[in-house]
């Protein structure tokens, strides 16, 4: 019986360094934390406002090219034209 504890007393003492090693570092990533200090490497990044995502309208112009406008641009009172109408209307 005295065999099998004789291994366990001679690694003993590297399990004991090895879990006051990491006891240690998790504490020093704790006050780390605490203060807010970044780890080493990492970069401060500045936070912009995010960007305000406008609604834009595909419309087509006179001469027959395609556009995109702000809708916030046109009025409200806004139809549908026929297909005759915007033969008409276009430029050649």
């Amino acid at each position: 019986m005295s065999n099998t504890l004789e291994p366990i007393q001679k690694e003993s003492p590297s399990r004991r360094k090895f879990v006051l090693s990491v006891a240690v570092l998790s504490a020093f990533a704790a006050v780390l934390a605490a203060v807010r200090i970044p780890f080493p490497g990492k970069k401060n990044k500045i936070a912009c406002a995010p960007e305000s995502k406008k609604k834009m309208v595909k419309m087509l112009t006179q001469d027959g090219r395609l556009v995109e406008i702000d809708e916030a641009l046109l009025n409200a009172n806004r139809k549908k034209i026929t297909n005759t109408e915007l033969q008409h209307w276009i430029k050649k």
